[in-house]
């Protein structure tokens, strides 16, 4: 953003003798005392908004470098400029439009002068907005991905097309293939501004399977749609619309698992409200954040539609303790899930509508619910049930079980990161920490709530301690942690030992 000399004589227009001061002004300088007087009037400007304010009015904006860019986006964007009334106000409506026509990731480089308005318009200013638009307008990247603690692959390759009709539109198309897990393919389109809405929508397509055969005995395949119809800094609303499947391939499902294959309808409103003000995602030392997510199930009128009720919450803290870059985080999550309608507590849920507890993803970085417990497997805890016997199988396939999730889970976590002696560690950031982690999942639905009394709500918790090393990155947070487990139950995937953990950013 730049500003130019004229605004500061223009803005002086309630001064009487100021325009026959500067003009005699203007008519004694030289080459050799322009630049002083040019420094002498920005310092007084400087110290004139410093006290008081400065009135100044916008004549005009006037937009150049869009080629393809309907004029009208970037007038949409920048339309705050037009409501200033002094030069603070403009000076902060620059800077945001600045950052706002930035944020659409459609232009190369975007810079707001404030030049001088008419001579017949004193105290008015013009505002010149100059966009450079991108010049790869085709962007795309691929790479293989893994997952030391799963022992599972995965190739990722996505193409980005950016500003196709010239509103700022970005269409993207995605493909992942995972080794024994999920793969998925979608495709999107986002619009910073669709018709006379003031909010971005968003539209997704997509094509998931994945492959839970090795925790709960079935495949599952969803064809969804996804709409964004809200997205602010704190605020997000979408509309989700998935036909989805389960199948056993295996033909060693337990009973309840069996119970649920074949088809349903998820139709859904989904809400969640978000604040983050710690100082860092990666190894946060100060701040808190919040979320919530609300989900209200089976709003489309078919009797195959999934009819429930989700509410999850996530609370974390980050304590600075002033010595050798060391901090206390420590949070706690939770959430609910529960059908409605008619015969709704003699009702199961659908199993992707359920809680599953486990998995080495860090807690620290993992906002949004009850994730993970350090040392407990992927979908480890909570109730399971034996596999069917088939054949000469019998005997090995009674001793697995499949896990079920549950309808209500909580989880807690502290965790103590501290700098490492070594110089050459500490100028890369990677430290030390020492945590534990508590969490529990049990069953609500079809009237298993009536045989939940706080003592065996008590005795569901499970828990684990342990050290680790930290190499945070710009792509992930890698930690290699020994994880102690404290308390597990008959059923639970669990181990002691040396155990690895990757992190994406939030």
């Amino acid at each position: 953003m730049a500003v130019k000399e004229d605004p500061v004589s223009q803005a002086d227009e309630n001064e009487e003798d100021y325009d026959e001061y500067e003009e005699e002004e203007v008519e004694s300088e030289s080459p050799e005392t322009s630049q002083p007087m040019m420094r002498e009037r920005m310092e007084r400007l400087l110290r004139r908004m410093s006290s008081e304010k400065v009135p100044l009015r916008v004549h005009d904006v006037i937009i150049k470098g869009n080629n393809k860019t309907k004029e009208s986006l970037i007038e949409a964007e920048v339309q705050a400029l037009r409501t200033a009334t002094s030069m603070q106000e403009l000076l902060q409506a620059a800077t945001i439009a600045n950052a706002r026509l930035q944020k659409l990731g459609i232009f190369d480089s975007v810079n707001v002068t404030l030049d001088s308005g008419p001579a017949d318009l004193p105290g008015t200013s013009n505002v010149i907005v100059e966009v450079v638009e991108s010049k790869n307008w085709v962007t795309g990247d691929v790479g293989v991905f893994t997952k030391p603690e799963a022992r599972s692959w995965s190739i990722e390759g996505a193409l980005k097309l950016k500003n196709i009709l010239g509103h700022g539109d970005i269409w993207d198309g995605s493909l992942s293939y995972g080794w024994d897990q999920a793969s998925e393919v979608s495709t999107g389109v986002s619009l910073p501004r669709f018709m006379k809405l003031v909010n971005p929508v968003t539209a997704r397509l997509s094509l998931l399977s994945q492959d839970w055969l090795k925790f709960s005995s079935y495949k599952e395949q969803a064809l969804g749609l996804s709409l964004g119809l809200l997205s602010t800094r704190n605020h997000d609303l979408a509309y989700n619309l998935s036909w989805r499947t389960l199948t056993d391939p295996s033909q060693m499902a337990s009973k309840s698992v069996r119970s649920q294959l074949g088809h349903n309808l998820l139709s859904d409103l989904k809400y969640t409200f978000k604040i983050d003000r710690r100082n860092s995602h990666l190894r946060p030392t100060r701040g808190f954040a919040f979320v919530s997510t609300t989900q209200l199930g089976g709003i489309f009128p078919d009797y195959r539609s999934a009819r429930f009720i989700r509410q999850e919450f996530d609370l974390r803290y980050a304590l600075p303790l002033g010595f050798a870059r060391a901090a206390l985080n420590f949070g706690v999550a939770g959430g609910v899930t529960f059908p409605w309608g008619s015969g709704f507590s003699n009702r199961p849920l659908s199993f992707t509508d359920r809680f599953f507890l486990g998995g080495n993803s860090s807690p620290v970085c993992s906002l949004g619910g009850p994730t993970s417990i350090l040392g407990f497997k992927t979908r480890g805890v909570g109730p399971s049930e034996p596999r069917r016997e088939v054949g000469q199988k019998s005997e090995n396939a009674g001793s697995e079980r499949d896990f079920l999730g549950g309808d209500l889970a909580v989880t807690g976590f502290a965790d103590l990161s501290f700098d490492l002696p070594l110089k050459v560690l500490r100028n890369s950031n990677i430290h030390g920490h020492a945590f534990a982690s508590v969490g529990s999942v049990v069953k609500l639905t079809e009237n298993s709530f009536r045989d939940l009394s706080f003592q065996k709500y008590r005795d569901s918790f499970r828990s684990s301690a342990g050290i680790g090393l930290i190499v945070p990155t710009k792509l992930f947070r890698m930690e290699v942690n020994y994880c102690y487990i404290l308390r597990q139950l008959e059923h639970d995937r669990a181990k002691t030992g040396v155990q690895f953990s990757f992190s994406p950013p939030l």
